[in-house]
């Protein structure tokens, strides 16, 4: 009997013993399954907010109500070239003021290496700071009148612009009919340095960095020309670098509107803003129509959520 005893005892014991080991064998399988949590589901970590871009300017839509003859506008995206806008980008509003930046630019493209003399820097400077008609007029005829405007079309490629044929005001540059798909052309042509040539782009965009004086501030041949596309950029934007601007705005008699046009250009974007509407709405009309076609073209929109990239759970 001992001998049958003593082999039951074993088989008992070795059943015991297989028992004990799979519940243990069966924990160290869950805890490869799951990362050794114990809990059955994987950790996975919670990435950080994703910060928005930096605010810019980028085609949208722009909604405003305007009361005139003539509302347009167009926005370059620099880098890549392309024109958005309203259906009527094409259309032509005469420049008044704005073609100054240009007289500059043509002016200092053809002086290239040679040092500007005194008295054309303060031409410069108080045509574009202070929109001095005297001053643009001096250049105007330094680069050789009519053949500035030409010279303006061929070197930026420009397909809308051509001379004012108004009656009574034959050859006056300030009716040089141009478009705002043009004038961001204009805009890119001065940044890029092909107006105004590698030496003396970064001055001018520095001129055109601290036009001064505000709407309330006009004189007869000069005035504060500080206000419309820049007013409706964000600090966001502002601070990133120097916004250059140069707005051109004119009561005309022969037509009873305001005529009144802005520009501003950075190195990601070139905006402009065209407009005719009746004398009686007065310049800080314009101003705000300027700002608000600005403001509603910035991207991303301010007080825009963080966004939580979305990631992969684990197996259960």
């Amino acid at each position: 009997m001992r001998p049958r005893v003593a082999m039951v005892l074993a088989v008992v014991a070795v059943l015991l013993g297989s028992a004990m080991l799979v519940p243990a064998a069966y924990a160290r399988l869950s805890d490869d399954d799951t990362g050794g949590s114990g809990g059955g589901a994987q950790s996975v970590p919670v990435p950080e907010p994703t910060a928005p871009p930096p605010p810019t300017l980028a085609a949208g839509p722009v909604s405003v109500s305007f009361s005139g003859e003539f509302f347009s506008w167009a926005l370059m995206d620099r880098a890549t070239g392309t024109i958005s806008g309203s259906k009527n980008l094409a259309s032509t509003n005469s420049t008044e003021s704005m073609i100054k930046t240009w007289f500059a630019a043509d002016y200092l493209r053809q002086l290239g290496d040679k040092p500007l003399p005194a008295e054309r820097r303060k031409q410069i400077s108080t045509a574009i700071r202070d929109s001095n008609d005297d001053s643009a007029n001096a250049l105007y005829s330094a680069v050789g009148k009519a053949a500035t405007i030409k010279r303006m079309i061929s070197t930026c490629e420009l397909t809308d612009t051509k001379s004012g044929n108004v009656p009574g005001y034959v050859g006056w540059w300030s009716f040089t009919r141009m478009s705002p798909r043009d004038a961001v052309r204009l805009g890119d042509c001065v940044a890029d340095g092909t107006a105004a040539g590698p030496k003396w782009t970064s001055y001018l965009l520095d001129e055109m960095s601290k036009v001064r004086g505000s709407v309330k501030e006009q004189q007869t041949r000069s005035g504060g020309g500080k206000w419309g596309i820049v007013d409706g950029l964000p600090a966001e934007i502002r601070t990133q670098g120097p916004v250059s601007i140069k707005n051109g705005w004119t009561p005309l008699n022969y037509d009873g509107n305001w005529h009144v046009n802005c520009l501003a250009v950075t190195e990601k974007w070139s905006l402009a803003v065209m407009l005719r509407y009746p004398q009686k709405s007065g310049l800080s009309y314009g101003a705000k129509v300027c700002a608000s076609v600005a403001t509603q073209l910035v991207t991303p929109q301010p007080g825009a959520a963080l966004k939580v990239p979305q990631q992969p759970v684990g197996k259960l």
